[in-house]
């Protein structure tokens, strides 16, 4: 019943058209995304047909004989549409394994995209990778969410950065300005962890000319009108996520990105019905919590939702 494929550039069209109809698609699964960094990685995406038709998508990439999903991405996973069910996707997943077993391919890691992503009910690919595949949890990181209707009020603390903010003259805005956003972020990473943004700037000026109403920069300025803060919020279907989060000394100091995301939440997207997801908080695979990060981000009301990673042996599955 199912046939599964490579990815061939050629199939670019067909792959966009149905993450745009898919219940778990976002525009981080278009082509136009997922290729800025093709010279990285060896592209292993699967493409599965069913009679002929298109059926489902797996974004991956592959090193030695490990399948990833994918090392580029945060999330992925297998991407359907509403009418696919639960044993079908268990097929699916058989296919997938004796497909990637003859390919030589000995183990897969595996990325599944969290609910909150979900346009529609979608979570049988976990049934499927437990049961079929006999996966194994190998990472669990949390990230920080707030559902728009039914938001709790921001910690005293945040409310205190903001009225300090306010009171020394910060405003904000949305800017274009991403290098001088980039250069905040970068000074950051370095700084206190000796590292440097995933994204360099070249690439985040390619992907927001890609993508300009889906990446958005939105800065704090203090009185003097020099940028002392901002973030990165990537716009999805059912999500609102920030990318990147970054403050100047002096934009730490009086509470900028207080203001800031006091104005994203409560007037840019004021009116959203779906959530608002400030990102993981954990390095390791889960295994260090970054208690003064998700402190910050729980005190605008966020909580916990987990970004999964699952692993199995390709063998086990066809013997």
């Amino acid at each position: 019943m199912f046939e599964v494929k490579q990815y061939t550039q050629e199939q670019a069209q067909a792959w966009n058209e149905f993450i745009e109809d898919s219940r778990q698609g976002t525009f981080l699964f278009n082509r136009s995304y997922m290729d800025y960094h093709a010279d990285r990685f060896q592209d292993a995406s699967l493409m599965i047909y069913r009679k002929g038709q298109l059926y489902a998508l797996l974004p991956a990439n592959r090193l030695g004989d490990i399948l990833y999903s994918h090392q580029g991405l945060t999330y992925g996973g297998l991407i359907t549409k509403k009418q696919a069910t639960t044993a079908e996707i268990c097929e699916v997943f058989i296919r997938i394994n004796k497909y990637l077993y003859n390919s030589e391919i000995q183990r897969v890691v595996y990325k599944p995209t969290p609910w909150i992503y979900h346009c529609y009910p979608a979570e049988e690919d976990l049934y499927a990778i437990i049961n079929i595949c006999h996966a194994q949890l190998m990472g669990r990181d949390v990230s920080s969410t707030i559902p728009f209707i039914s938001r709790m009020k921001f910690k005293e603390i945040r409310r205190r950065g903001i009225k300090k903010a306010i009171h020394a003259g910060v405003t904000v805005r949305e800017s274009k300005d991403f290098a001088t956003f980039w250069d905040i972020l970068d000074k950051n990473l370095t700084n206190k962890y000796a590292t440097h943004p995933v994204h360099s700037l070249e690439e985040l000026i390619l992907l927001h000319s890609r993508f300009p109403n889906s990446i958005k920069l939105f800065m704090a300025y203090n009185d003097k009108e020099i940028a002392i803060g901002g973030t990165i919020i990537y716009e999805m279907p059912q999500v609102v996520h920030t990318q990147y989060i970054s403050a100047s000394p002096e934009g730490k100091k009086i509470g900028a990105l207080d203001l800031l995301f006091d104005y994203i939440l409560n007037n840019v997207y004021a009116n959203h019905k779906g959530y608002f997801d400030f990102g993981k908080s954990t390095e390791e695979q889960g295994k260090v919590l970054n208690e003064p990060l998700i402190f910050q981000k729980e005190g605008f009301g966020g909580r916990g939702v987990c970004y999964d990673c699952y692993t199995w042996e390709t063998k086990s599955n066809i013997e």
